[in-house]
């Protein structure tokens, strides 16, 4: 039942991504901007509402490590493994200066993080205020400033306003109940197989997080829509700093731990620092960089394990 549930769950996850592509295609016709918006700004939020649910909850009860070590795991996955599988299967041409400037902000982030670590600053009610404004002033500024492509508005909306909208939704919905169905079943799966749980939780329940964002940048990318997904990928980061972390410090005050300042925040600086490299002298994310990602996420994985 466990294999079945695992297939259903991915099955769902690949319906889901397909119809909020569908559903992001046509909302970015109707109301003339780009899909690298979309994604940025609509689709992003979606796949980060489960890392805030379990963020709050993590912070609730007394656990706001897990929670810091989860958005940050997500993040780095992100962009290594998600960004990478995507820039392998269709490179990114083409990289427009707001994709640029996203990618600076998700250095700012992270800069921001390491220096409340060395500092010891509380996330609490003052940094949560402070960083939904930051996420509204971004969100508001992607939407004004959007700009869309050529060749996306070339053929008239597929839906209407209303039901590309309700696409978008389902399709996150479908997202957030697959990824679970998939990873509940996989831990099952390697608790059936004797496989020990600090395992599992390094490789299938930290996959399992960016299993969202992994599927709908793979699919993207199947159809040409790689601006799309960049959009997604960069997005979650934002959300996941400034939305998820912002709203968990409503619900108690933690700081950032020594461990995540000193090796893992450092090391999603050089990953995105890498990623401007490629954007700023190379005008693109190509499957150098796909295959660079692939091996220093390896490499990340089999280092933290040891």
């Amino acid at each position: 039942m466990n294999l079945i549930y695992l297939v259903c769950g991915l099955a769902i996850l690949i319906f889901g991504a397909e119809i909020i592509i569908r559903g992001s295609v046509s909302l970015g016709k109707k109301i003339n901007i780009s899909l690298f918006v979309i994604g940025i700004v609509i689709v992003a939020g979606g796949t980060s509402l489960p890392e805030l649910a379990s963020s709050i909850s993590a912070v609730t009860s007394g656990h706001a490590n897990l929670a810091l070590g989860a958005i940050v795991g997500s993040n780095i996955a992100n962009l290594i493994l998600i960004l990478a599988a995507t820039t392998l299967l269709i490179p990114i041409y083409d990289i427009s200066q707001n994709q640029i400037n996203q990618g600076f902000v998700n250095i700012i982030l992270a800069i921001t993080l390491i220096l409340m670590g060395f500092l010891s600053i509380n996330f609490n009610f003052v940094f949560g205020i402070i960083a939904i404004l930051s996420l509204s002033t971004i969100m508001f500024l992607q939407f004004k400033n959007s700009q869309p492509k050529i060749d996306e508005v070339q053929d008239k909306a597929a839906y209407s306003f209303v039901i590309s909208i309700v696409f978008i939704i389902i399709g996150i919905l479908l997202l957030i109940y697959g990824s679970r169905l998939f990873v509940g079943s996989a831990i099952s799966i390697a608790k059936q197989l004797n496989i020990p749980e600090s395992i599992v939780g390094i490789s299938i329940v930290a996959f399992g997080t960016s299993l969202p964002e992994l599927v709908v940048g793979v699919m993207s990318a199947l159809k040409r829509k790689v601006d799309f997904a960049l959009g997604n990928i960069l997005g979650s980061n934002i959300y996941n700093v400034l939305g998820v972390l912002g709203i968990s410090s409503f619900f108690g005050n933690f700081k950032m731990p020594s461990n995540l300042v000193n090796q893992d925040l450092i090391f999603m600086v050089i990953v995105t620092l890498l990623i401007l490299f490629f954007m700023l002298f190379k005008k693109c994310l190509d499957r150098t960089y796909g295959i660079l990602g692939l091996i220093l996420y390896v490499g990340y994985i089999f280092y933290i394990y040891n």
